[in-house]
């Protein structure tokens, strides 16, 4: 099991939209960068990952976990790109902006930090812990070992 952060345009897909999806989860759809592609298709069935509201916010507003394997993104035709279904998990309770981020020296090689760009990124156990811990988040989501 493992960690990801998923990167979302809050005024084309929000932490109240993905919320709303409730149980069944959303496909994160519309990838089209080879690296975010293929982090989704190591992610496996009970993955967490933080929702990231970026260009607006900035910041970590949720946790969501991976409902469905890899599959055809349903938005476009061409068959390189695919994507996963992720569900809602909870709230962070307070988000973690990335300035944040950037002041904390144990989050100095997190890939938010050194891949800025990079939409669907690896985040490590320890990163994830710290975040969670940053965020108020008492009792963090853990994937089994």
């Amino acid at each position: 099991m493992a960690y990801w952060l998923f990167k979302s345009e809050p005024d084309k897909w929000s932490w109240d939209e993905q919320k709303a999806e409730g149980d069944a989860g959303a496909e994160w759809d519309g990838i089209r960068n080879y690296q975010a592609r293929n982090n989704m298709r190591a992610m496996k069935i009970g993955d967490l990952g933080f929702f990231y509201h970026s260009n607006a916010g900035k910041d970590v507003v949720g946790i969501v976990e991976v409902c469905a394997l890899s599959h055809p993104d349903t938005t476009t035709d061409d068959e390189r790109w695919d994507c996963v279904d992720v569900k809602a998990v909870c709230d962070m309770p307070s988000p973690v902006t990335l300035a944040d981020v950037k002041a904390t020296p144990a989050l100095s090689n997190m890939s938010l930090v050194t891949s800025m760009r990079l939409s669907v990124q690896p985040v490590t156990p320890d990163e994830w812990l710290l975040i969670c811990k940053m965020g108020n988040l008492d009792n963090p989501p853990t994937c089994p070992d």
